[in-house]
């Protein structure tokens, strides 16, 4: 029994989640202190000022406060948007990752002019055979085969 519950925590599905809950703790702590500290001040000191607030979770009406609500769909917006430009990055660093490694897998195409050297060499290996013509243009990537009951 304790075998089994090592080894369902130690496996890495378990381990991963339970790295990325801690670090999105505390990147949520990050992001509601950059709402609260920073952009909270800067941006809205000027509606609470007027509305004689010192904090925006003090804002309220009839006993609604909507301050806390506003302050919940701020920090919302941040972190989806700072989530939204994260993946974006991560995204394109795989993307060129892929490409590279594809750029790095895929064997270098052969040029017209070895394709044409390969084909006049099976043209001159086979011209032992009775009828076998060939007309190979140097100056153009053309060339013709035929065969004549000769």
């Amino acid at each position: 029994m304790l075998k089994d519950l090592k080894d369902f925590l130690l496996r890495g599905n378990v381990v991963d989640l339970a790295v990325g809950v801690i670090i999105a703790t505390a990147f949520g702590a990050i992001i509601n202190s950059f709402v609260n500290d920073i952009i909270t001040p800067l941006l809205l000191n000027p509606a609470l000022e007027a509305a004689n607030v010192q904090n925006i979770a003090e804002l309220a009406w009839n006993g609604v406060t909507y301050g806390k609500f506003l302050s919940a769909v701020i920090n919302f917006v941040v972190i989806g948007t700072v989530l939204f430009f994260m993946i974006k990055a991560i995204e394109k660093a795989q993307n060129l990752r892929k490409k590279e490694e594809v750029a790095e897998e895929a064997p270098a195409a052969p040029t017209e002019l070895e394709v044409l050297q390969e084909i006049k060499a099976l043209l001159e290996k086979n011209k032992h055979v009775k009828g076998f013509r060939y007309c190979l243009n140097p100056f153009s990537s053309s060339f013709y085969i035929g065969f004549s009951l000769e």
